[in-house]
């Protein structure tokens, strides 16, 4: 688990189990002590092992740009993570 601070939040990478796979989130811990906020990143891909989605997520953290008021990580315009996106647009 990979872990970032930003004004207001502390952001922590990691995987959780969805059936028989994985999926990569982002939490969103407030520095006030209140509730996290869990974010998928990927959303539109699972992962068969944990270390995969972990990793995953670790990626994603750090692409984030920065944090929006509600602990919400905020990305550059189109980025997707994704490498072989970047492929197709060269």
């Amino acid at each position: 688990m990979a872990e970032r601070s930003f004004p207001g939040f502390t952001l922590r990478s990691g995987a959780t189990r969805e059936g028989s796979r994985y999926t990569a989130l982002v939490a969103s811990h407030p520095d006030d002590g209140s509730f996290p906020s869990y974010f998928a990143v990927y959303e539109n891909r699972s992962f068969r092992s944990e270390e995969d989605a972990a990793a995953a997520a670790e990626k994603a953290l750090a692409l984030v740009v920065g944090v929006e008021e509600d602990g919400t990580p905020a990305f550059a315009e189109g980025e997707t993570g994704f490498d072989d996106d970047r492929a197709a647009d060269e």
